[in-house]
């Protein structure tokens, strides 16, 4: 299957993946390929060595599982492993995709992840485990395997879930809620709502009475001891998660646009979420608009017209390999310069953060560049920009 991926057909190319179209890059790329990143919005890496399903289902939103390692690497996310991780590990560059995985396991898990996230040169991770944290390293983990800064993000659906786990009433709900929120939050640097996946983003915006949530909580106690499901989806109990989040005032993050099957692509546009901005940007809440793709034309008016509000395309950076240069020009359209950041969105596989962070830099650097040898921008406001979204935005727009 997919013999075309064999390394017969491709031509040689070199392990030395910083030594690639030298020729062609301009100031702004150089600038960039020794900047420290800050990473605003990632997950932890996996402990442990993947067995061939769960490394391909790591390598594609889709909660299918590829036929094969080679129908796993057939994408643009695939190529770029092999075009670019490959050489980081030791492999050889456009490794195909079996040999690649071989290697992989050869080394462990652990060199792999040391190799990687040192390429990533990453100085500081906001880091959220809300997504199957067992699996991963957590906050303190990371920091031990990177020797990096890590702030911690708190989902706001993971505490709510845990809590109902352990035990709480229709009654008590709201009110353990909030305690546990807030204990949750006292150490974290922001909150995040993947209400997008639940419901979307076309969402009533107010804020709920606490008898529409007790009786809301009621349902789902019920629904939760049929099914034994624990998971948050009524629309008056997501408000209510997100409005005692609010009351914190801390930084929030909105999942939005490209995800997995679990959500309803057209209900992801964060223009959605407008009247829902208004009310955060009278509170002086920011919100942080995540991925955006195929919508981040969509968040680039928001961040210009709302003071609030900030961007990035972190997801889709991976996920459009060879073509996330175009993603990141079109982020810059419209949106104020300091209000976009960077992030990888990178969840389990260290190649993902490591891509994230190379991609970042190679598009940034090809667009920026570009501006500057059109006569369009000086270097020095280049300079600045790149400085600006790969470092300081993250840390200024979470008052950090």
């Amino acid at each position: 299957m997919l013999s075309f991926l064999n390394m017969s057909n491709f031509p040689d190319i070199r392990n030395d993946f910083l030594a690639v179209s030298l020729k062609s890059i301009g100031p702004v790329s150089e600038y960039l390929s020794e900047l420290s990143l800050v990473d605003h919005h990632v997950h932890g890496v996996t402990r442990r060595n993947p067995s061939s399903e769960s490394f391909a289902n790591m390598i594609t939103e889709s909660d299918r599982t590829p036929l094969s390692m080679d129908v796993a690497f057939n994408t643009q996310v695939g190529f770029a492993v092999r075009r670019w991780a490959a050489p980081v590990i030791g492999a050889v560059a456009m490794v195909s995709a079996d040999e690649y995985f071989k290697y992989r396991l050869e080394l462990g898990n652990d060199l792999v992840n040391e190799k990687l996230l040192k390429a990533a040169n990453v100085s500081h991770f906001f880091i959220e485990t809300g997504l199957r944290g067992d699996e991963i390293y957590d906050a303190p983990g990371m920091r031990s395997i990177t020797g990096s800064s890590v702030s911690e993000i708190i989902r706001i659906e993971t505490i709510a879930e845990s809590l109902v786990r352990r035990g709480t009433s229709a009654q008590g709900f709201a009110g353990d809620f909030v305690a546990d929120l807030t204990k949750a939050a006292a150490g974290a640097i922001g909150l995040k709502s993947i209400v997008a996946y639940r419901i979307g983003l076309d969402f009533e915006p107010t804020r709920p009475t606490l008898q529409e949530v007790e009786q809301a909580a009621g349902r789902w106690l019920k629904e939760v001891e049929l099914t034994g499901v624990v998971r948050v989806t009524d629309p008056i109990l997501l408000r209510f998660l997100i409005w005692s989040g609010a009351d914190l005032k801390l930084p929030f993050q909105f999942h939005t646009g490209y995800g997995d099957p679990d959500l309803d692509l057209h209900k992801c546009d964060p223009l959605l979420m407008t009247e829902l901005i208004r009310s955060f940007e009278a509170l002086d809440i920011p919100i942080f608009l995540l991925h955006t793709y195929p919508y981040q034309r969509s968040a680039g008016y928001l961040a210009q017209m709302f003071n609030n509000v900030y961007l990035d395309v972190g997801l889709a950076i991976n996920y459009t390999g060879a073509r996330s240069s175009a993603i990141i020009a079109e982020s810059l359209e419209l949106a104020p310069f300091h209000k976009v950041l960077f992030s990888s969105d990178a969840w389990g596989l260290s190649e993902l953060t490591f891509l994230g962070a190379h991609l970042f830099r190679r598009g940034l650097g090809r667009v920026l560049d570009s501006f500057v040898r059109e006569d369009e921008w000086t270097l020095s406001d280049a300079i600045k920009v790149a400085t600006a979204i790969g470092h300081d935005n993250a840390l200024a727009a979470y008052r950090l």
